[in-house]
């Protein structure tokens, strides 16, 4: 059986110990709303295991299936407590031609990957 010095052990207890556990950030629901004018508005909530400003949750965007980013919502500090967590953004115009819409979350350390959601827009 191999045997590890105190330097092996200090130098993988220093690798794991910064690995962050949060991973990635998903969203897991949608709620929009539009006017007869295509403007709509987007209730989004994203569930992240917040740790604090070195990694968090920091936005929230809106994409044509295609991936054209349509609106970005920032997330201006960590939820650490506040999980999973809602916020909103108004004033979105969308083209009559846009039936459905990507919606994906960021984080500060992974950036995307974390669970999306397809939405229809209603009109």
């Amino acid at each position: 059986m191999p045997f590890l010095t105190a330097s092996v052990v200090f130098l993988l207890v220093a690798f794991f110990g910064s690995v962050s556990h949060a991973g990635e950030a998903d969203v897991v629901s949608a709620d929009v709303s539009c006017t007869d004018q295509s403007i709509c508005s987007f209730a989004i909530t994203v569930r992240h295991a917040d740790e604090g400003w070195e990694h968090y949750a920091d936005k929230w965007e809106v994409l044509t299936l295609e991936g054209e980013l349509l609106a970005t919502r920032v997330l201006r500090h960590p939820h650490v407590d506040d999980q999973p967590f809602t916020r909103s953004l108004s004033g979105v115009t969308l083209s009559s031609s846009i039936p459905r819409v990507r919606i994906r979350a960021h984080d500060s350390v992974h950036g995307y990957g974390g669970e999306e959601l397809s939405v229809e827009i209603p009109r």
